[in-house]
């Protein structure tokens, strides 16, 4: 699939939410934590406003995010996406404050947090 096509999917989920899609700057990396490229569920993602080279995404896998554990998430390019989980590039258009959470038996919720656009 090409970023084009990833982009459609990205206009399609929020269409389908009636939220205004806001494109991710490719450039630009996204933070993840290691549990992303396990097996453990849920995947889960919240956009946070933008970083100089952060795009906001924070993703990770399983339960709570550790608030004890500072170096929790590192930066990645949003390219090895692509490659490791193409299943979230679809929600990366979703804007500031919005978050998803999906398995792999096709559950899938996405909200909005509008505490996230005033940190």
């Amino acid at each position: 699939m090409n970023w084009k096509e990833f982009e459609d999917e990205q206009k399609n989920i929020c269409n389908q939410n009636n939220i205004k899609w806001t494109p991710v700057d490719q450039n630009l990396m996204i933070a993840i934590n290691d549990s992303l490229f396990s097996e453990s569920v849920p995947i889960n993602g919240l956009r946070h406003p933008k970083t100089e080279n952060l795009e906001g995404w924070y993703i990770w896998s399983g339960g709570e995010i550790p608030q004890n554990k500072i170096d929790f998430f590192y930066p990645i390019h949003i390219f090895h996406l692509i490659q490791e989980k193409p299943e979230i590039l679809k929600y990366l258009g979703m804007p500031i404050g919005y978050g998803f959470q999906i398995d792999y038996n096709d559950y899938e919720d996405i909200w909005y947090d509008e505490k996230i656009e005033f940190i």
